[in-house]
């Protein structure tokens, strides 16, 4: 029995999904298909047993940001969560997935590592675990191993494998011939009727002294920099951040070209069953259940004399109606909207440096704020006053902090409030209120078993969220999450 390590590199932002998935939010976090995030499926597709397999906890590699998200998204599936290690910025695959195995390493140095991204979609876990296992031996052998999905079209948003035979449906390793480049249309169809070419899925499994020797041969510049900054991390409530100043020394490279496209020791791992990246709204389209006229429709729509389209609206007080519409994506959230005709999917990329560039909230943020004990979201925001809805845990708190610009209005609309303002500290409920003058020291908890929601209403001069002076951090019970 083999005991695998799964890493899940969790820190890519998808801009081709805006307006859903921002750099504040990204898609893997989001129930896209199915009633799990990506992340979540991800995680729970590499976990239990096969008969010649365990995996262990998952290593997550993911931004500051995210960090209380991953841990709240693996329990709520019931996963424990292993080591996270925070990136102090994104620097690419390779940094990241080197960072993993010296991590690993220090655990066990014999650990063999299962390297998947947060966002695809592979419906049949046991396919996909079976294929796992179908790797070890290979593993075991000291090849270092990726995956190659079977191709059911001609697709030139992928790059491709070129195997040294054509796959037999035995699922056995097959050695590498060579990495190929996004393929224009003809040579995508060339490639899909030879049969010995399988798209890339940038999914790896090796042993963590074999790719540390790999970095050592192909891309020796990454070590110093990746091993200083795991070497000098530190832990910050159960999180591993990594080293910044060192970090910053790392090339920004993918482990493609960094590695795995130089070493001679690559298999590759045939895949025949379902996969997708969901890299753009055509392949959510695409991997979504549709109607009688091919109409994929989410939340509140309504979708008349339309085809082929794709009708999402996040709001549930805001319907989206498509009247005529033939091969389009209409995206609508609460503070942006999408609509493009399929064949642009790949382009929501531009939309998305259009708006930053003319400086947009919406390129990036969401009018939703997670945080480790909650979230909340503006209902209303003008140049005085503030409005927002605020939802915190059970057993959270909000550290104590004041405010040198504005005062504060909290009306209770579900469940129980511990409100301290300066000296004073009591429990507002339902319907109740309570007011906070500028500069007065407050905190709210949520010391009940449900979820408690109130609407603040702020008013001042200044409303950003940096006019805070905190005085004490406080902790969100059982999950070691700063307010």
């Amino acid at each position: 029995m083999t005991t695998i390590q799964p890493v899940i590199l969790s820190g890519g932002s998808g801009t081709r999904l805006w307006p859903l998935s921002r750099k504040s939010y990204p898609k893997q976090f989001t129930k896209l298909v199915g009633e799990e995030s990506l992340f979540q499926a991800s995680a729970r597709r590499v976990s239990g047993a096969t008969p010649d397999v365990t995996f262990g906890r998952p290593m997550v590699l993911t931004h500051s940001d995210f960090r209380f998200v991953v841990t709240e998204q693996l329990i709520e599936v019931g996963i424990d969560p292993g080591p996270v290690l925070i990136e102090p910025e994104g620097r690419n695959t390779a940094p990241a997935i080197l960072a993993a195995a010296l991590r690993a390493q220090q655990d066990d140095p014999d650990a063999v590592l299962l390297v998947l991204p947060s966002d695809h979609v592979i419906p049949d876990a046991h396919a996909f675990r079976e294929a796992v296992a179908h790797g070890v031996p290979a593993v075991k052998a000291g090849n270092l191993v990726t995956f190659g999905i079977t191709p059911d079209r001609p697709e030139t948003g992928y790059g491709y494998l070129e195997l040294a035979s054509k796959p037999d449906g035995s699922g056995a390793v097959i050695p590498l011939e060579r990495f190929v480049e996004k393929p224009d249309s003809g040579d995508a169809k060339k490639m899909l009727a030879d049969g010995s070419y399988l798209w890339n899925a940038g999914l790896f499994l090796f042993a963590a002294r074999d790719i540390i020797a790999a970095f050592e041969t192909h891309a020796p510049g990454l070590l110093a920099p990746v091993r200083a900054a795991v070497d000098q991390s530190h832990t910050d409530l159960g999180f591993c951040r990594l080293a910044p100043e060192p970090w910053a020394g790392a090339e920004d490279i993918s482990i493609d070209y960094a590695v795995m496209e130089r070493a001679d020791n690559l298999s590759v791992v045939p895949y025949a069953s379902e996969w997708s990246d969901l890299g753009s709204w055509e392949a959510v389209h695409r991997e979504s259940e549709t109607d009688e006229n091919d109409n994929a429709a989410f939340g509140p729509v309504t979708a008349i004399d339309c085809k082929g389209s794709l009708l999402r609206s996040e709001d549930e007080g805001l319907e989206l109606v498509g009247m005529g519409l033939k091969d389009m994506i209409a995206v609508a959230m609460p503070d942006a909207v999408l609509v493009a005709h399929k064949s642009r999917a790949q382009d929501v990329k531009k939309a998305v440096d259009a708006l930053k560039a003319k400086e947009a909230r919406q390129a990036t943020a969401f009018a939703m704020d997670h945080r480790p004990w909650g979230h909340f979201e503006t209902l209303a925001l003008s140049d005085r006053f503030q409005v927002k809805r605020i939802v915190v845990k059970p057993g959270a708190a909000l550290s104590l902090q004041s405010h040198v610009h504005r005062s504060e209005h909290w009306i209770v609309v579900s469940g129980t409030a511990r409100v301290t303002v300066n000296d004073e500290v009591k429990l507002v409920t339902e319907n109740e209120s309570i007011y906070v003058p500028l500069g007065a020291v407050h905190r709210m908890e949520n010391p009940g078993k449900v979820p408690m929601v109130l609407i603040e209403v702020q008013t001042g001069v200044y409303l950003g969220e940096d006019d805070i002076m905190r005085y004490e951090d406080v902790y969100a019970r059982g999950q070691g999450a700063k307010g």
